[in-house]
């Protein structure tokens, strides 16, 4: 979403690299180039004004015209006023001292209260709690048959007296759902109400009996960052209607510009706590603004990455393969390359993995074009094999290379490429494991390539033949080491460790150095 912001911030810092000072004139053009970026992202303009100003003003202070290096001063301070127009710190839930807490959803149809519901419900599920779900959405069509259906995926219990499609009463619908999770002892409820295509007075008239009915700790403003400029308004427009306590960004996975989410914390007061990145159950977390503040700058988000991978990762599993690499002895087969890439990809798709890792703007375009059913024509040629030719590769010849070709369905080119990437990856691998480092990559530190590997890959001078043998008689011997003796001797005779020569020239005149009248008397 914010792939725009990102070039054109990423531009904008590269023109300042190498600049031991920054004038007055490269504080201006950055100021004025941030300035297009963000209005072009659709970041409200009041908000726009102030972040710019904040940058100016600390980019003429001292922290920038005393940094050893301007430029990253600069992009460190545009770091923290993105992170202080998010919200600052990371807003987390506030659970009621006695169960069950409830959690009440807002917003405008079409925002997918109805999905996040369900995505929010699991995450808290992941937390260990016990959430129900209250379908308070008896307006629009199968609302109520949605929320039972996504339930079912999370494995939470919904509580939906009422068909919906217009039918029941949402308040009562509401009230009872809170009492219910009380007597079934659930500790969270998460209340979906119903929304509409624009801002009206049954709107909020409606959201705010439901409020007062059921007393929620929480109140969740749901937005879609897609609309723009529109999400500021209705954010503005909830808040003096019915009032929430934070905000809760949708389909951040899209391709508009995203300004909204730079603009609603700093507009409405009121943080960012959720963000929803997809169409699984699982792309939901909480909104981290120094995160999404190192992805717009292309920091990366390595925490994230880590912290999705702990989650999705076997521990056993990747364990032992890293002890069949560090074994060194090919005992990786094709089978654990499966296996590793089967759970690389729960994480999501390649574009959204490479998004985390500081520095892939630059293959942006490449990661674009990447087609993530590629993996699955690998999987179909890798199942394509027999045990023993995914257990030991080098069995796979010709002929094998052609019938695990027509049984994937692939050419045997595919084949063949993937067979020798395979034994060039476990290679590359196994040098990492064993702490040999990458190889191909010279000087670079824990990437091999050091003195030693250098030394190994210089040519080196071939030796005469009896250069290092001493000669045979002993006399003659003696004698030569004698002479070398006397050589250094006198070498040594007429110089200090300086390299000054002593002994020269005892005419020596200090006053033909011409040297300033006030130093004549440190030479007498």
């Amino acid at each position: 979403m914010f792939a725009t912001l990102s070039d054109r911030l990423a531009s904008t810092f590269k023109g300042l690299r190498g600049k031991g000072r920054l004038s007055e004139a490269d504080i201006d053009a950055t100021a004025r180039e941030i300035r297009i970026a963000l209005l072009e992202a659709d970041v409200a303009l009041p908000v726009v004004k102030d972040f710019v100003a904040a940058v100016k003003e600390r980019a003429r202070g001292e922290e920038v015209s005393g940094a050893l290096n301007p430029a990253q001063q600069v992009v460190k301070i545009v770091n923290e006023e993105l992170v202080a127009i998010l919200g600052g710190e990371t807003r987390r839930l506030r659970y009621a001292k006695t169960p069950p807490t409830v959690i009440m959803l807002a917003g405008l149809q079409g925002a997918g209260k109805t999905t996040l519901a369900a995505k929010l419900a699991l995450w808290l599920k992941d937390q260990g709690h016990s959430p129900m779900l209250v379908a308070a959405d008896l307006q629009r069509p199968n609302a109520v048959t949605q929320l039972q259906v996504n339930g079912e995926r999370a494995g939470v219990t919904v509580h939906a007296p009422e068909p919906g499609n217009g039918v029941g009463d949402p308040v009562a619908v509401a009230r009872g759902g809170v009492e219910e999770a009380r007597r079934t002892l659930h500790d969270v409820v998460i209340v979906d109400t119903a929304g509409r295509l624009g801002l009206d007075a049954e709107l909020m008239q409606q959201a705010s009996d439901i409020r007062d009915a059921v007393q929620p700790d929480e109140v969740l403003f749901v937005v879609d960052a897609m609309i723009g400029q529109d999400a500021v308004a209705t954010a503005q427009a909830f808040l003096d209607g019915v009032g929430y306590d934070a905000v809760v960004l949708t389909k951040l996975d899209g391709d508009a510009r995203g300004g909204a989410a730079l603009s609603i914390a700093k507009m409405t007061g009121k943080p960012v706590m959720f963000a929803s990145s997809g169409e699984k159950l699982t792309d939901f977390d909480l909104f981290h603004p120094d995160r999404m503040a190192g992805r717009i700058l292309d920091m990366g988000d390595m925490l994230t990455l880590i912290e999705q991978a702990e989650r999705t990762f076997d521990k056993e599993q990747a364990l032992k393969a890293a002890e069949k690499l560090a074994g060194g002895k090919g005992e990786f087969t094709l089978d654990d390359f499966l296996s590793q890439m089967q759970q690389v990809r729960k994480l999501g798709s390649l574009s959204k993995i490479a998004g985390m890792i500081p520095g892939m703007s630059q293959f942006k375009d490449q990661l674009d074009n990447f087609d993530d059913r590629e993996i699955d024509r690998i999987e179909a040629v890798i199942n394509s094999m027999t045990p023993a030719e995914r257990a030991n590769p080098k069995l796979i010849d010709g002929s094998r290379r052609a019938r695990i070709a027509k049984g994937s369905g692939r050419a045997v080119s595919d084949v063949n490429t993937l067979v020798d990437r395979f034994f060039e990856a476990r290679k590359m691998m196994e040098s990492m494991a064993r702490g040999g480092g990458m190889p191909g990559m010279p000087g670079m530190p824990g990437m091999g390539g050091g003195k030693r590997a250098r030394a190994r890959q210089a040519p080196q001078p071939k030796k005469k033949k009896g250069a290092n043998k001493k000669g045979g008689n002993p006399a003659r011997r003696a004698a030569q080491e004698a002479q070398r003796e006397a050589a250094r001797a006198e070498r040594s005779a007429g110089a200090n460790p300086f390299g000054i020569q002593q002994g020269g020239d005892q005419d020596f005149d200090p006053a033909d150095l011409k040297l300033p009248a006030d130093l004549s008397k440190y030479l007498k």
